[in-house]
């Protein structure tokens, strides 16, 4: 067993913690042999809905910038996909951004990422 101060073995669970998310967060986002996820038509259009009128109720109905910024494939292209999946399902803590997980899964989050990076789909 290894000896370490008082106090460090709490910093310590907390960065083996942290070292396990991000495993498994690797392990969700880039398996090489997994098939791109693609909602059945049914959820997809409910996410298309969801991201024009509930995101667009703040980043713009045209996704164009309004409180929040535009998401529109200029503006998002160079941005990590990981880290707009974790700005969906998290929020951003100290604006008004909330966290969307409790209304879409992190791989609906990344088809959303995907979709805004190409030019996301109207609805019909």
């Amino acid at each position: 067993m290894i000896p370490v101060p008082n106090g460090a073995g709490r910093s310590l669970g907390k960065a083996m913690l942290l070292l396990a998310c991000a495993l498994l967060h690797l392990h969700t986002f880039a398996a090489p042999d997994a098939a791109p996820y693609s909602p059945d038509s049914a959820r997809r259009v409910e996410l298309i809905r969801l991201v024009r009128q509930d995101c667009g109720s703040c980043h713009g109905l045209t996704l164009k910038g309004g409180l929040g910024p535009a998401l529109l494939p200029e503006t998002l292209r160079d941005k990590p996909a990981e880290s707009l999946v974790a700005t969906i399902m998290g929020g951003r803590p100290g604006t008004p951004m909330p966290p969307w997980n409790r209304f879409v899964n992190a791989q609906e989050a990344a088809w959303i990422v995907d979709n805004l990076q190409k030019g996301f789909p109207g609805e019909r």
